[in-house]
């Protein structure tokens, strides 16, 4: 009974300590804002949930939405794009929530970052404040960019709209129900934040090694060289710089100046360049091109990307991070372990130029539609995995044909290729996903390369000036059109006569522009962007190749289906529907 009574006893003591325990709230790890004014790494975490939210920190691979891929993943988004399954409830591009969130983050951190003590040393805390500062209104303009690129667009008024223009930080007391600014406007107030990132960025963060390269106006403060490097040095590579915001600016730019937002005004086009161009003049212009630059992804560049440091042709990137392997995983074909999601197009393919310079259909190409694969652009058997192609640690031969032996072939399991083909770009061969021996390498996800602002330029100056036109810059589009291609392998051999004849035609040569950028730039998520700000056709089918007895038979893979309103994207219905002031593109 004593023993019973006891048991009962410890029993009971235990039950009210639970008890006490839950009617007394345990202490709380929340810390309110004031906090941050004298915890500047709290204060910091703010600011970099901006930087958790950029968009392009992965690869969104919505090339599958276009006529450059398709994807055998049949749940993927993007494909329900392309086949016309997306609404204003349901928007795989949607960034309101993501990138308004991030500026609700970095409204935050600009209401109190005056208030931080970032160090107990004047001229260091006025250098970080000043710094942070810039970083805030750089990652708020690129936001506001994404924001225009996935939702501006015209009312049923034929209006050009953007989005709310939100600059103050939100509270439970605001007003939310605020009205879409006009394109211009949002365009405007995106100059306004990149021109006061520029006044309080270094161009990049790296350590100086003179006393005389501190700017005037930190040395009137009497910082030293250990100060200034301990704010504005190496240890901070792969924030935001000031050529970073110089290079937003570019891409900003020229979605302005692009047909579905532009009129017909040169003196956008005549902006756009003069952007791109000064990022490029500080590169050293085409001499800066770098010899590697479309093999970006490859080990030779990569390894040299450690401690935050860049190649000439990344701008702005994502950190390394460890060793992986699933982007391989996920594009490798079957027989190397991978599931083959992304397939490129004929349509994609037959863009790619013979070596000679000129198109496949042009008359003096030498293209052998028996052997299409022959004397091409070298950028086509780097980029895309084509029959008889070697891959893979071990460099198994790739079969996509239809009587392939094996799963390699077409549509011969769920995770072959629908297309014949498998992307090759971006992924680095020296991964093996053999279950056995599984290793994965360093990837590098470039947010900005300098390839893009090349492209950019050369689009922009072809409409400002003409191919030849150089504006205020010693280089003309037709000088980076030549770079580029001769850096691929392209009329190498016999001075690139196609590139010769269309350099005096402005129409000709805006289409070799744009198929130049198509190719550059492909899987990297620019093309459905393009195709949209361009005002092209969205509906031509997604097309393949069906090998069978030595025989290439193009096939249609699959229709796309979008209707003309779906050239802008839509206004989440669940805002529409909650604050009456905001007005839905038209078709929505």
């Amino acid at each position: 009974m004593k023993k019973l009574l006891f048991i009962l006893g410890v029993t009971s003591t235990i039950a009210f300590t639970s008890c006490e325990d839950m009617f007394t709230p345990s202490i709380e790890n929340f810390l309110d804002i004031e906090t941050a004014y004298t915890r500047p790494l709290y204060a910091q975490g703010i600011l970099l949930n901006g930087y958790n939210r950029v968009p392009t920190n992965s690869w969104s691979f919505n090339d599958v939405a276009t006529d450059d891929a398709v994807t055998n993943d049949r749940a993927s988004n993007y494909l329900k794009i392309a086949t016309g399954q997306w609404t204003a409830m349901n928007n795989p591009l949607e960034q309101w929530r993501n990138s308004r969130s991030a500026i609700q983050y970095i409204n935050n951190f600009l209401s109190i970052q005056d208030k931080v003590e970032w160090s107990s040393s004047a001229p260091i805390n006025s250098m970080f404040n000043d710094r942070m500062k810039g970083e805030a209104l750089g990652l708020r303009a690129l936001f506001m960019f994404h924001l225009l690129q996935t939702h501006a667009g015209k009312t049923s008024s034929g209006e050009v709209l953007g989005i709310p223009i939100v600059l103050e930080y939100e509270t439970s007391e605001s007003d939310f129900n605020k009205p879409r600014a006009t394109f211009e406007e949002c365009m405007q107030q995106i100059y306004a934040d990149l021109d006061k990132a520029d006044e309080l960025l270094p161009l990049d963060f790296e350590d100086i090694s003179n006393a005389s390269q501190i700017p005037a106006k930190y040395q009137s403060l009497g910082v030293n060289l250990t100060d200034y490097n301990q704010v504005f040095g190496e240890k901070f590579r792969l924030r935001m710089t000031k050529r970073i915001s110089q290079a937003i600016r570019a891409k900003a730019a020229l979605l302005a100046a692009s047909p579905a937002f532009n009129d017909g005004n040169t003196a956008k086009w005549e902006q756009a360049a003069n952007y791109a161009g000064n990022v490029i003049q500080q590169k050293g212009g085409i001499s800066g091109v770098d010899p590697q630059g479309a093999l970006f992804y490859l080990p030779a560049s990569v390894n040299q990307m450690e401690s935050g440091r860049n190649t000439a042709e990344i701008i702005w990137r994502v950190d390394r991070g460890d060793l992986s392997s699933s982007l391989e995983a996920d594009h490798f074909p079957p027989t190397l372990f991978g599931r083959g999601r992304l397939n490129p197009t004929q349509n994609l393919v037959d863009a790619f130029p013979m070596a000679n310079g000129y198109p496949i259909n042009d008359a003096a190409s030498g293209y052998n539609a028996n052997s299409p694969y022959d004397n091409r652009d070298p950028r086509l058997k780097n980029y895309i995995l084509v029959n008889g192609s070697t891959s893979g640690v071990n460099n198994t031969a790739i079969n996509t044909a239809v009587n392939s032996p094996t799963n390699d072939g077409l549509n011969k399991v769920e995770t072959s290729t629908r297309t014949g083909y498998y992307m090759r770009k971006l992924l680095r061969q020296d991964v093996n996903l053999n279950p056995s021996n599984v290793s994965g390498q360093y990837h590098v996800t470039p947010r900005l390369r300098m390839t893009e602002i090349y492209l950019a330029y050369a689009e922009a100056a072809n409409e400002a000036w003409g191919p030849t036109g150089r504006g205020s810059f010693s280089f003309s589009a037709y000088d980076i059109i030549k770079a580029i291609r001769t850096r691929a392998g392209v009329g190498t051999t016999n001075g690139d006569p196609y590139l010769e004849q269309v350099k005096n035609n402005k129409d000709q040569m805006r289409q070799l522009i744009r198929n130049e950028r198509r190719l550059e730039l492909c899987f990297e998520g620019f093309r459905f962007w393009d195709l949209r700000r361009w005002n092209e056709n969205l509906t031509i089918p997604a097309q393949g190749i069906s090998i069978e007895n030595n025989t290439y038979n193009v096939i249609t893979v699959e229709n796309r289906v979008f209707e003309p309103y779906m050239q802008y994207g839509p206004i989440p219905y669940s805002e529409i529907l909650k604050y009456n002031n905001l007005q839905q593109n038209n078709g929505w």
